[in-house]
């Protein structure tokens, strides 16, 4: 017997708030659980005595690479699942389980290439990321270990998101808890009781994406699905995967510019203020990182709300999910800059204890995060932009706010300013200001079109 999608709800009728309730919560708890890899890795090592704030650098420069990694898995994954989802609707199940079966090859085709890529040039890529001679041999260990680890990741995170489309939220949710609970009880032992260090902390990243993995293919090969992998299409067709990629491009883009990102700041970072600005930027990632999860799951759990009665041209629930939505986003935007004001050191004592990396840390903190609370304007604003099927709006605001207004802010700055390193963590909230203004520009023209014409 079938288990049941997720539970059925009229989005042209039922209260908004209730709507956005029901579906917000599981993409909240999704997002939140799947960041606990990477930040419980590091709240362990930072916690190494004697080496952690370098170890902690060490991680935080294979942060670029991982994230690459990542964003093959949403090209892949994130491209095809929204085409099984389509011909799921037309009753075509039987293109969308070749959809599925195709991106099954094609994610562990590139878990096989990246998985090679990485073993033969991580010691160039880590060097290019800002390793330092004190942080190479920690950055070593831990990405050769989790590069071995890549075909669990690719499977995890691309499967995940056919199972999420087929309305399994709980069974996506189980998915993303199963790794992450694995990795909260295997760190300490590897890391502490095993006395495996920063290999101990990848190891257990390993073994908990393999549990996912597992999971993730089991249910997809089971009777409980309502998509199935089967063999017969597992024979890639470019005619099917085509389209999928295509669909991914933006998801993808957006993903790996987070690494070239990661570069230019750890770059500039390591030439003006040396390993431990490095080390400071890895926790204010990590922080951001955490901060910007529960938006993005309010706004996947409103995107089909707006969609729907978009669709239905229904303008005045449309106009009320909005502006729920965005209200919801900047009150916790607000509460989480308040609360990174008042008490910055709470979030910096989470990832390490070293005095020195702390001070400066909890200094920088204040900085980069001075305008965290317009970001719920900004996220809502562009996923907006997508549940009106305007994706490449969407994707041009994140290329805007990093490649065109971030990056080069980055390296202007420090021209200006007398303290560098200050300068360059000034960038991020500069580049906030400039983004904010331009998408809630934007957007306020484009909804107003949109509107006139649902009224029409």
């Amino acid at each position: 017997m079938k288990i049941k999608m997720s539970k059925e709800v009229d989005l042209g009728k039922e209260s908004v708030g209730k709507l956005l309730f029901i579906l917000a919560v599981p993409t909240i708890t999704s997002q939140v659980v799947n960041a606990l890899y990477n930040m419980v890795d590091r709240m362990y090592i930072g916690h190494i005595p004697e080496i952690g704030a370098d170890a902690l650098t060490g991680v935080g420069v294979c942060f670029p690479i991982i994230m690459i990694i990542s964003a093959f898995a949403f090209l892949v994954g994130v491209g095809g699942s929204p085409r099984a989802s389509i011909y799921m609707g037309k009753k075509d199940n039987d293109t969308a389980e070749k959809i599925l079966g195709n991106c099954f090859t094609a994610l562990i085709v590139c878990a096989i290439a990246l998985t090679i890529i990485v073993l033969l040039f991580k010691e160039p890529l880590l060097y290019l990321f800002a390793a330092s001679e004190d942080t190479i041999g920690y950055a070593m260990d831990y990405i050769t270990i989790y590069a071995v680890g890549t075909i669990f990741v690719q499977l995890t995170l691309g499967l995940n998101a056919f199972i999420s489309a087929q309305g399994f939220s709980k069974i996506s949710m189980l998915t993303v808890i199963i790794g992450a609970v694995t990795n909260i009880v295997l760190d300490p032992i590897f890391i502490f009781l095993f006395d495996m260090g920063v290999k101990g902390a990848a190891l257990a990243t390993v073994f908990s994406q393999a549990l996912s993995a597992a999971w993730a293919i089991w249910f997809l090969f089971s009777k409980h699905t309502v998509l199935r992998l089967r063999k017969e299409n597992f024979k890639p067709s470019w005619k099917i995967l085509a389209p999928c990629i295509a669909l991914g491009v933006a998801p993808f883009v957006m993903q790996a510019t987070e690494s070239v990102l990661v570069l230019c700041f750890n770059s500039s970072l390591l030439a003006y203020g040396g390993k431990l600005a490095v080390g400071a930027m890895t926790i204010l990632s990590s922080v951001m990182q955490f901060a910007m999860l529960p938006l993005q799951g309010l706004t996947q759990g409103g995107q089909p709300i707006i969609s729907y009665n978009y669709g239905a041209k229904n303008a005045e629930r449309v106009k009320k999910a909005f502006k729920l939505q965005t209200i919801s986003c900047f009150a916790y935007a607000f509460i989480l800059w308040a609360l990174i004001m008042l008490f910055p050191g709470m979030f910096v004592s989470i990832f390490t204890g070293d005095p020195a990396l702390s001070e400066i840390t909890i200094w920088a903190l204040r900085i980069y995060m001075a305008t965290i609370f317009m970001m719920g304007l900004q996220i809502s604003c562009q996923q907006t932009f997508i549940a009106f099927g305007n994706s490449k709006i969407s994707a041009f605001l994140a290329v805007f706010r990093k490649i065109i207004v971030l990056i080069p802010l980055i390296y202007i700055l420090p021209m200006i300013l007398e303290d560098d390193v200050f300068a360059v963590f000034l960038a991020e909230p500069i580049a906030d200001v400039i983004a904010v203004a331009t998408t809630v520009t934007l957007f306020y023209k484009e909804f107003k079109k949109l509107q006139q014409q649902m009224e029409a």
